[in-house]
């Protein structure tokens, strides 16, 4: 799995559109399958985005009402028909802990699969692995909800141009990498004599919530944030009585934190038309883009 994409398996708010699924993404990124938020039918909607389920490594449960995580217990009964042999690591909310065990045993079966129950109680730093830091902050949606950033770690990159003219080459390279220093035809090459630190990218995923402005502080130069936008600004009253944003919320968002690329998502089923959303954000954020069913977006560069 070496894409490094995001795919939509549904971008649909409480209620599931003829078009629009119950809310799931799926993050392909460093050999492994980030999913947020499985809504119901998540399970087929991979088979209709022709995607094999058991790449997901990771689940994310920003919270426990019905169209974010109804598809929980049908990816976890896949995953274990399946047999895969990776850890499935959730993450989700503690306080609703009993929500999470119902679903996750919801019904019989005979547990193949190691599930990592990685509950959480307060913002900050949830784990830290060997290829991403998960952040989580809480939000304000009436019960507890999540949003995450997940960012990779810091690499080394090499000049090609730079090795060649050190005079490193094959092992030789791996060698400076882990040792910091090497010696080559008798003088020394330090490894920042021929290399870069690549900072590590980074995606936010807010779902629901009230619009605040220290929203921006968990997506503060992201690549990518997904954002719900369930309402247009004509609708902002509504927004605010259920505590969502409206596609302009997202958009300011996107420009506090200074985001690459902004995908708005998590549409009221009263709106047929999504293009208001882009317009009315890209008035405030021009790298906007609208989340569909099964629609790729790549990391920009």
């Amino acid at each position: 799995m070496s894409d490094k994409d995001i795919i939509i398996l549904g971008s649909s708010s409480q209620q599931p559109t003829r078009r629009r699924n119950h809310g799931a993404y799926l993050v392909r990124w460093n050999e492994e399958g980030l999913l947020f938020d499985p809504g119901e039918g998540t399970q087929r909607q991979f088979i209709y985005a022709n995607i094999a389920p058991p790449c997901v490594n990771r689940i994310f449960v920003s919270h426990f009402h019905g169209d974010h995580c109804l598809g929980l217990g049908s990816m976890l009964m896949r995953l274990n028909l399946d047999k895969v042999t990776h850890p499935v690591h959730c993450y989700y909310p503690k306080s609703h802990q009993k929500n999470f065990d119902a679903l996750r045993y919801g019904c019989v079966y005979h547990q193949n699969i190691k599930i990592v129950e990685h509950p959480v109680e307060k913002d900050g730093l949830v784990e830290e692995t060997d290829k991403f830091k998960i952040e989580a902050k809480f939000l304000n949606h009436g019960i507890d909800s999540i949003g995450w950033r997940i960012t990779e770690h810091d690499k080394i990159k090499f000049y090609k141009h730079k090795l060649k003219e050190f005079n490193v080459f094959g092992p030789n390279v791996k060698k400076l990498e882990e040792k910091g220093s090497i010696k080559i035809d008798d003088k020394k090459v330090d490894l920042k004599d021929v290399s870069y630190i690549k900072k590590g990218d980074a995606i936010s995923v807010i779902l629901d919530t009230k619009y605040s402005d220290d929203l921006a502080d968990i997506a503060k130069n992201a690549k990518i944030l997904i954002a719900e936008s369930t309402f247009l600004d004509e609708q902002k009253e509504l927004a605010k009585k259920y505590l969502h944003m409206t596609a302009s919320d997202a958009a300011t968002i996107a420009k506090k934190a200074k985001v690459q690329m902004l995908i708005l998502t998590h549409f009221s089923a009263r709106y047929l038309d999504l293009l208001p959303f882009e317009k009315e954000a890209k008035e405030i954020f021009e790298n906007t883009y609208i989340a569909e069913d099964f629609k790729r977006f790549k990391f920009p560069n």
